[in-house]
């Protein structure tokens, strides 16, 4: 068994990121995304590393295995974003996801956030049934708070009340 660690980002680890994410997008799920159309990747401190906001790396050895961020936007509201887990890394034994989805909303509750908000691809069967497991609800987009950034490719938005 692999020794798994959950830790906040920092800059050493950037270009770890954007591959580990732009690869599970685009190669694996067929996401027609790239680096350049995620510029939050390039600046993860500026975009998520503020107000009740931040990024954890699942990480072994200094290899990073998944990410998970939350996006403050207002109003004790978050945007979960960038929930990626390598693919021989996913599920048990190592509970990987579950772990960062833990780290997530415990950061979540302790800075009083009421609601996280997510969007996804249809094509994510695995994370929908993975969002809905903990505790997540299916909502309309028009259900979306207007601080929440719609990413082009998201078509299902999920919603937890905390």
């Amino acid at each position: 068994m692999i020794d798994v660690t959950i830790e906040s980002y920092t800059s050493k680890y950037q270009q770890q990121v954007i591959e580990l994410i732009v690869t599970i997008q685009s190669k694996e799920f067929g996401v027609p995304i790239v680096a350049e159309d995620q510029p939050d990747l390039k600046n993860i401190p500026h975009y998520y590393q503020k107000g009740s906001g931040n990024f954890w790396l699942a990480l072994t050895n200094e290899k990073v295995l998944g990410t998970i961020s939350l996006h403050d936007i207002g109003d004790k509201q978050v945007a979960l974003r960038k929930m990626f887990v390598k693919k021989n890394f996913r599920g048990k034994p190592l509970n990987i996801g579950q772990n960062l989805m833990n780290t997530a909303l415990v950061w979540s509750k302790k800075h009083q956030i009421s609601d996280v908000f997510l969007g996804t691809v249809p094509n994510y069967y695995a994370a929908h049934r993975f969002y809905e497991k903990n505790g997540f609800n299916r909502i309309d987009q028009s259900n979306l708070p207007s601080s929440f950034t719609i990413m082009e490719v998201d078509k299902y938005f999920y919603t937890k009340s905390l």
